[in-house]
């Protein structure tokens, strides 16, 4: 049964196969009896005719383009006008794509032989038919004398020029700007052409040629314009200017104003359509102001160009035209200034969410510590068999999470505390290698490059590596389909200051980071965003839009730059700027052999604990006693120092807060240390060490503490500044 089965399919395959190859046959005959049907047709046509394939492969030709082509025919149709036109493959495909859309197309083109026409028909699915025709060009001979002309392609250069165009320029230009004085050239207009026998005042004509291109038409200017009319010191005014009418319309623009505005300004185009950001309708801002009831005449305005942004300041004056009204519109470039304006307004912003961020953390930090130093207290009273000890271990452990996300607060508004070290970021990239690569995932390839000659950085190595992680962490987010994360290592040297997204780098010699990736991109709309703190472009839980901005702030503390360039499509790189130390300060830690660390030996010590915070006192006065420590306690620094005024109290140890209402914590520790010289500090606060780190230099025997801590941090610190 299994062989009859397999000879059943052989056959039915063997069947369709013949069936294919019948249609086929068939197929090829019917287009076959077309080509000669089609090649009858242009056998004798006087221009030259070919017949070609969709891939643009020759299948016939007439006696006309065997005759024109001599020596030039090829396989393939742009093989044979390779040395008639610049860039056949392009033109072809160009027509081939409108003649499978419409039935036919048609250009006229400028060669070296003079003007030709080219003619694109379908016939058939797969086949095509083109013609050349030679189109004849006015002489100076003829009996009808043909107006200049001169076709201008989209980049301004001059693609041809008429005898009559060539007489006027004393011959044959290649581009707009060595024929007239003054660019943009605008219809209407009345401007003078540069000759070999000097100016000549012509009055531009414009026509459409397609593709791109267009016809300038050079034509006499008249007796008015000769004079100097009102149009022509219009014109030559030095001030972008419109005439715009009740309706919006423009009306006349002079030469400065089109090359403000750029292409998009035309006769009879509305406003609206060539500038934005009025915030209502400006067809109502207009009859206001004709009217004279606008409230202010000037606004600040975004043109729609779409090759850079531009603003302008955009002036209303009302005049009256053979009896109607109209409107003036006076324009300057206001740019430079909404840029300043805008880096104003981003850096007061930056600077208020830092203060608030700063702010909200230190609040969080001291319920934080209060909520996971509580936990710690329960926990000592609970075994792992404690039906309730599951559920506090769910307590402590997302109290450090809210820890960590107030610590990247902390980051973006630079008041976190570093604890900077000397280091080689060949190293730092080395160990955190195994981290990023089980980030990234199976689909993600992750590849290093370092400089052969690093020299050493100061930083956090845990801050730094959470940046890395964060930008790579994001980069691995823009490439769902897998792809190539690149971080590349340099030593750069900067001879001048490099000036970029309003910062300016100091010269000097740094360690640059880059990271790149091979993703989807930023669009430039939201590029100047994405160091905003919760600003993301991921979907709702997916991210809380801190990870760049604790990465700028980790970055702006150090001392460093971050900047990002990214194409839409193409991928997004993040470049970090570290300066180099200088080599008396750059001494590389030299790594010690790890000791075991002592276990702590607790209860012999008297603590003053002066914490403002009522939860956060309560439980660090139970922490102490529990290590068995004699913990007095006092709710701000004038108790403090009232309790010292006993003189019979020795005290071992003074934990304090730093911010308190009243006195703060390092005024209360100098002026108690006056009476007790030999009492040791251990300050705590929920704000950065470098807030108050030259205060604390000065205090000797002091160290820092900062908030959230858990019972064993607390007591830890306390044991090892009483030994």
């Amino acid at each position: 049964m299994t062989r009859q089965a397999l000879l059943a399919g052989c056959l039915s395959l063997l069947g369709v196969c013949g069936g294919l190859t019948l249609i086929a046959r068939r197929h090829a005959a019917h287009r076959a009896v077309t080509v000669a049907t089609l090649a009858d047709f242009i056998h004798s046509d006087s221009s030259p005719s070919f017949l070609v394939d969709t891939n643009g492969a020759l299948l016939s030709s007439n006696q006309s383009a065997q005759k024109r082509f001599d020596g030039d025919l090829d396989e393939t149709l742009s093989g044979t006008l390779k040395n008639t036109l610049a860039n056949p493959s392009g033109i072809i495909f160009r027509l081939q794509t409108r003649a499978e859309q419409e039935g036919s197309a048609r250009e006229d083109l400028v060669t070296r032989r003079g003007h030709i026409r080219l003619t694109a028909h379908q016939a058939g699915q797969q086949t095509f038919m083109w013609r050349f025709e030679d189109v004849p060009v006015a002489s100076e001979d003829a009996d009808a004398p043909a107006l200049p002309m001169v076709l201008v392609g989209h980049t301004n250069a001059v693609l041809y020029m008429n005898e009559p165009a060539r007489k006027i320029a004393g011959g044959r230009v290649k581009t707009l700007d060595r024929l007239f004085e003054q660019l943009p050239v605008i219809p209407g207009m009345v401007c003078d052409v540069a000759g070999s026998n000097g100016s000549t005042r012509v009055r531009i004509c414009e026509m459409d040629a397609g593709a791109g291109r267009r016809a300038l038409y050079l034509l006499p200017p008249g007796a008015e314009a000769m004079a100097r009319d009102e149009w022509n010191v219009f014109q030559d005014l030095p001030v972008p200017l419109l005439k715009i009418g009740p309706d919006g319309d423009v009306l006349a623009y002079n030469r400065l104003a089109a090359g403000l505005i750029g292409i998009g300004l035309k006769d009879h185009v509305h406003l609206s359509d060539l500038m934005e950001g009025l915030g209502r309708s400006m067809g109502d801002w207009l009859t206001e102001t004709i009217a004279g009831r606008a409230p202010q005449q000037s606004e600040f305005l975004r043109l729609k160009r779409t090759d850079k942004e531009v603003y302008v300041q955009v002036t209303l004056n009302r005049v009256t035209e053979e009896g109607k009204p109209a409107l003036i519109a006076v324009l300057s470039d206001a740019t430079e200034l909404k840029s300043l304006e805008a880096q104003f307004v981003q850096s007061q912003k930056m600077q208020a969410i830092g203060q608030l961020a700063g702010g909200v953390a230190h609040d969080f930090n001291n319920l934080l510590t209060a909520i996971s130093g509580h936990c710690d207290l329960l926990l000592l009273r609970h075994d792992q068999g404690d039906p309730d000890f599951g559920d506090l271990v769910q307590i402590n452990q997302n109290a450090n999470r809210a820890a960590a996300l107030v610590g990247q607060l902390l980051a973006f508004s630079r008041k976190q505390t570093l604890r900077p070290e000397t280091l080689d970021m060949r190293d730092t990239l080395s160990d955190l290698t195994h981290l990023l690569n089980r980030l990234v995932g199976e689909k993600i390839t992750l590849t290093l490059s370092h400089d052969p000659v690093l020299e050493p950085i100061r930083a956090d190595k845990r801050q730094l590596e959470q940046v890395l992680m964060n930008l790579v962490v994001n980069a691995r987010d823009a490439m769902p389909q897998g792809g190539q994360i690149r971080i590349v290592t340099e030593c750069t040297d900067l001879a001048d200051p490099l000036e970029r997204d309003r910062v300016r780098v100091p010269p000097g010699r740094y360690v640059t980071v880059q990271v790149s990736d091979d993703g989807v991109g930023i669009p430039s709309d939201k590029l100047q965003k994405v160091f905003e703190p919760f600003f993301t472009t991921k979907r709702t839980g997916e991210g809380t839009g801190l990870g760049l901005s604790t990465a700028y702030g980790i970055v702006k503390q150090t001392g460093g730059y971050i900047f990002v360039d990214s194409t839409v499509g193409t991928g997004t790189q993040f470049t970090l700027y570290f300066p180099v130390l200088e080599p008396s300060e750059a001494q590389m830690p030299v790594k010690r052999e790890a000791k075991p660390k002592a276990v702590a030996q607790h209860g012999d010590g008297v603590i003053l604990l002066v914490e403002d915070e009522a939860p956060v006192r309560a439980f660090a006065s139970r922490a102490l006693r529990l290590r068995g420590y004699t913990v007095l306690e006092a709710d701000s620094a004038e108790a403090a120092l009232k309790t010292l005024e006993d003189a019979s109290l020795n005290i071992d140890v003074f934990v304090t807060d730093v911010v308190m209402p009243g006195m703060d914590g390092p005024s209360w520790v100098r002026e108690a240390l006056k009476e007790r010289p030999g009492v040791r500090v251990v300050f705590v606060s929920g704000y950065a060490e470098d807030s108050f780190g030259e205060t604390q230099i000065k205090i000797p025997n002091s160290v820092f503490l900062p908030k959230p801590f858990s019972l064993n941090d607390l007591t830890d610190t306390v044991h090892q500044q009483l030994h």
